[in-house]
């Protein structure tokens, strides 16, 4: 199938590395022209050099997305570059522990960490996304409808997204924008990686894990989550609006007798 996306310009946020980093990749692969914006230098400019290596094109910004000026200023020279936006992948985030117990002001970084920015780079790309009728991809999180404990930050960001789907769907209805979010579970990214090396036993923690996952008993690979982003960026999906697609190989959705 051919996902129409030839030379379309995405901005991908958190895309060096990851679920974003295989957004970034699919999404040259099929001709567009991911724009990666990204704290991490090193992984940004090595995802530039490996897609350009193939005769991919690729931009790189790199900076702290809780800076709103950062975003603002990368926004409008990728527009006046490449003369255009086509869409949107908001992806950057970090599950970071910031629990009911801890200070507020560590509660109110989260928000910003994770949250904030799904605002700002929307809002300063609308009128590129206006002249392209472009498209909003909203990566969340199964925790925005499981919860998890000790993450009130995270939660209440993932949440928000969802919310913000639905809210910016109907807002941006007159001007032919979609936006959906696509909430993944288990997926094997670097950050996952980590995560499972702090226990004593990471291969028995992830054992515990996939034997949960109903389809196939094993983790999501960050380029499905990549695939059904590209499918909702896609004309191809041209009347699909406000929806929340869980990515998870029925995780959350399907009985616990099936595993």
């Amino acid at each position: 199938m051919n996902l129409e996306l030839q030379d379309k310009v995405f901005i991908v946020t958190g895309g060096a590395k990851g679920i974003g980093g295989a957004v970034s990749t699919v999404l040259a692969g099929e001709g567009a022209v991911p724009v990666i914006f990204d704290l991490d230098k090193d992984a940004a400019l090595g995802l530039q050099a490996s897609l350009e290596s193939r005769g991919q094109r690729c931009h790189v910004y790199t900076g702290d997305l809780t800076d709103n000026t950062f975003c603002r200023r990368s926004i409008e020279e990728t527009g006046h570059m490449l003369g255009r936006i086509d869409g949107i992948v908001n992806n950057a985030g970090i599950n970071d522990g910031a629990g009911l117990e801890s200070e507020v002001d560590r509660f109110v970084r989260s928000l910003h960490v994770n949250l904030i920015h799904y605002f700002s780079i929307v809002h300063h790309a609308l009128p590129w996304l206006k002249k392209s009728k472009g498209a909003v991809v909203n990566i969340a999180s199964k925790i925005a409808l499981t919860g998890q404990g000790g993450t009130s930050g995270y939660a209440a960001s993932k949440g928000a997204q969802l919310a913000l789907t639905r809210e910016w769907a109907a807002e941006l209805l007159p001007y032919g924008i979609r936006v959906n979010a696509v909430l993944p579970a288990e997926v094997m990214t670097p950050m996952y990686r980590q995560w499972l090396d702090t226990f004593e036993e990471p291969e028995q923690k992830l054992n515990s894990i996939v034997r949960n996952i109903p389809l196939e008993r094993r983790m999501t690979s960050p380029e499905e989550i990549a695939d059904t982003v590209l499918f909702l960026l896609s004309p191809r999906n041209a009347h699909t609006t406000g929806q929340w697609l869980v990515v998870d190989g029925g995780y959350v959705h399907l009985d616990r007798s099936l595993t």
